[in-house]
């Protein structure tokens, strides 16, 4: 009889650990890194840059970056922007300038983020009044997200909620107690939000 428990309690433990590569991240061992923050901006198509050439005024543009991600510059002509920083742009502009003006202080500054819009949203799908697509801002919570989203409605599990995060090239899914958070006041798994951030609620089963 102990051999057979045995036999069990070791078949439990192995179909466990081959399971858990498959589960969520809980709220309480993930560790987030800085909520929002992007290390370098890449000028993207739609955004508008300025372009200032300093003491020459009649060579100051302000543009959005066409579809082929290029601008176009008094004396220079054409120069590519789209994936670039504003600093190599700058540069790209300047050593074209050099032809034409001696020594050219070129800035270039981005007025318009247009093309990070889709990439920095927010998504609350699933078991929810109104799935949402909504703009990121720096210290949104989960529950801000779902109240976005009209609250959950009467089919949901909330605490079987997952959030979808990208990081590193690779997604990490976290557990998310949505009726602790919002029936009891439980606010452990409310952590803050990144861009990009996937918040899905499913139904209960019946």
């Amino acid at each position: 009889m102990k051999f057979v428990i045995s036999l069990i309690v070791l078949a439990s433990f192995i179909s466990i650990s081959g399971c858990s590569n498959n589960e969520a991240t809980p709220v309480s061992e993930y560790v987030a890194p800085p909520a929002g923050l992007v290390p370098t901006y890449h000028i993207g198509v739609d955004d508008v840059i300025s372009v200032n050439v300093w003491r020459n005024p009649d060579l100051n543009i302000s543009v959005p970056v066409r579809p082929d991600g290029k601008v176009s510059v008094p004396l220079v002509g054409d120069v590519h922007a789209g994936g670039k920083t504003a600093e190599k742009v700058a540069s790209s502009i300047k050593k074209e300038l050099e032809k034409f003006i001696r020594d050219p202080q070129v800035t270039v500054i981005i007025t318009n983020l247009r093309s990070h819009e889709f990439l920095t949203r927010l998504r609350v799908t699933g078991a929810v009044r109104r799935p949402v697509s909504i703009n990121f801002r720096q210290g949104m919570t989960v529950l801000d997200a779902v109240l976005s989203a009209g609250g959950v409605n009467d089919f949901a599990a909330g605490n079987r909620t997952k959030l979808y995060r990208k990081e590193n090239n690779k997604t990490v899914v976290i557990s998310i107690y949505l009726d602790d958070i919002l029936y009891e006041g439980s606010l452990e798994s409310n952590i803050l939000l990144k861009s990009g951030d996937i918040i899905t609620v499913p139904e209960r089963l019946f």
